[in-house]
């Protein structure tokens, strides 16, 4: 999502002492349910669907990286604003006549926006989008990259909505013909190539696929030193590069790139042995659209865990982190508790004393923990807890409860949560970054982010309904990525596997 953790250089001292030794508490017992769930979980659904629908663009399907700055759309936003369309009508915030005429407008903006090698004038390159788009007319902005993940997660909306818009209408059907086509037309084999001479941190030599390309550097362009390859987000990236029906890549791809390093990443951390990345988005972006339940590949099937359970493990490591508190940070608890990229208070209250200790503070970063690092400027992002919903209901949402009930509209506001809130920054001397500060209960984002609304959103759906997980198992794409990968069991084994919708009540 426009940085990877080996480039941030983030040490944040003197919390690295925390991660000298490995922490061995087991979590704490999840909280008791609370009264009043059920409305809170709608009311932050219709709020977070609300979020895609009145600030996405009606006609270019122009997502806001972030909002209410607005200061370009994010690739990444709109395949998370295609699906919410599609929850919307399930959930009747919206006709399903409505949100197909919108999603239509979406496929045909993004099919019929330039493509092309040029350094400006265009929205992509061989099918892939570039990160960020101009708000005006969705060409690139800046000097932004090619990228495949963010490109992976707009064809995950565009192929949930192949899937969920299944009607014999013109509209509907005028939906998935454009899905097809905007997913066929991504050159997977574009951005992988032999990686054995370029020198970079996480280049395997082998199959793997690159982060991104850039038009303007060297001739023909340049697709950088890193690669997806490791546990992270990436793992959807493979699933549609395998799974293409026009250009796809080989099962070595996932073999000498994804799979190359996954053992590194094994440890266990706070008692939770599992796959380990940080920040949380890399647990939940490739969940939002498929179902990982019961299915493994060859590393999972070894360890004898699949990566839904694995994503859990990660949540509940998390909240036991925050519940131990091991930098004395303000506000942390068992309750208040979730680490993922976001915006942050900035560096201005740098070597201010919180609890007898100088920090050190971020602006955006990608924050997390894990036994081998941890990046935690005092930080709490809502999205960490929300978009593992799906994952860990029992924690993630009273966490969200607690979240709502202790700030108020200082943190939740017309379209839910604000991405961050840190409240051992209450330096109202000192200026903060992206946010307002609060000298009882510390900084507050100004902005929703695109991409943590959308986990938020799918991911309650997927603990109410399983709406997303059951419409993408219904697509021949996913499934044909899933298999090349060599995943095996569980919904895989049920050919043609279309479980029947029933509206929420």
């Amino acid at each position: 999502m426009g940085f990877r953790l080996p480039s941030l250089g983030l040490a944040m001292l003197p919390l690295a002492a925390a991660c000298s030794t490995m922490p061995t508490a087991v979590s704490p017992p999840p909280p008791a349910p609370v009264a009043g769930q059920a409305a809170f979980v709608e009311d932050l659904s219709r709020r977070t669907f609300d979020y895609f629908w009145e600030t996405t663009s009606v006609d270019t399907c122009l997502a806001p990286d972030r909002w209410p700055s607005n200061p370009f759309s994010s690739i990444a936003a709109t395949g998370y604003a295609l699906t919410a369309y599609g929850i919307g009508a399930e959930r009747g915030y919206v006709t399903r006549d409505a949100a197909a005429e919108r999603t239509r407008k979406c496929m045909e903006f993004y099919w019929n926006a330039p493509q092309g090698p040029a350094v400006s004038g265009t929205a992509g390159h061989k099918g892939f989008f570039y990160h960020f788009l101009k708000n005006g007319d969705g060409t690139r902005y800046r000097n932004t990259e090619l990228s495949t993940v963010d490109t992976t997660l707009l064809l995950g909306g565009v192929l949930f909505a192949q899937s969920y818009f299944d009607r014999d209408t013109p509209t509907e059907t005028a939906i998935r013909d454009l899905a097809e086509k905007i997913y066929a037309r991504v050159d997977w084999t574009f951005v992988q190539r032999e990686r054995s001479t370029i020198p970079s941190a996480n280049s395997t030599g082998g199959k793997a696929i690159a982060m991104g390309w850039y038009p303007e550097r060297g001739k023909g362009g340049d697709f950088g030193t890193h690669d997806w390859v490791g546990y992270d987000e990436g793992m959807l990236v493979y699933i549609l590069a395998l799974g293409s029906p026009t250009h796809p890549v080989g099962k070595d791809a996932w073999d000498t790139g994804w799979s190359a390093k996954l053992g590194k990443s094994w440890g266990t951390y706070y008692g939770q042995e599992h796959l380990q990345f940080e920040p949380l988005f890399g647990h939940q972006y490739s969940h939002v659209w498929v179902d990982f339940r019961g299915i493994q590949d060859a590393f999972m099937a070894g360890k004898g865990i699949d990566y839904f359970e694995n994503s859990r493990r990660a949540t509940l490591a998390q909240r036991a982190y925050g519940a131990d508190n091991p930098g004395k940070w303000t506000g942390y608890s068992g309750d208040i508790w979730g680490w993922t990229a976001s915006d942050g208070p900035g560096s201005g209250g740098n070597g201010r004393v919180v609890n007898g200790t100088a920090r050190e503070f971020q602006g955006y970063a990608a924050r997390g923990v894990s036994s081998g690092r941890v990046v935690d400027d005092g930080t709490v992002v809502p999205t960490a807890a929300g978009g593992s919903v799906a994952f860990a209901p029992e924690i993630a949402l009273p966490a969200l409860m607690a979240m709502r009930a202790k700030y108020g509209d200082k943190l939740y506001q017309r379209y839910g949560f604000k991405d961050a809130f840190n409240p051992s920054y209450t330096f109202t001397d000192v200026g903060s970054r992206d946010g307002v500060v609060d000298a009882k209960d510390g900084w507050f984002a100004r902005d929703y982010l695109g991409i943590d609304q959308g986990p938020i959103l799918a991911m309650l759906e997927n603990h109410r309904s399983g709406l997303v997980w059951k419409t993408m198992r219904k697509n021949p794409h996913i499934r044909r990525g899933l298999e090349r990968a060599g995943f095996k069991g569980g919904w895989l084994e049920k050919a043609g596997e279309a479980d029947a919708f029933r509206s929420p009540p």
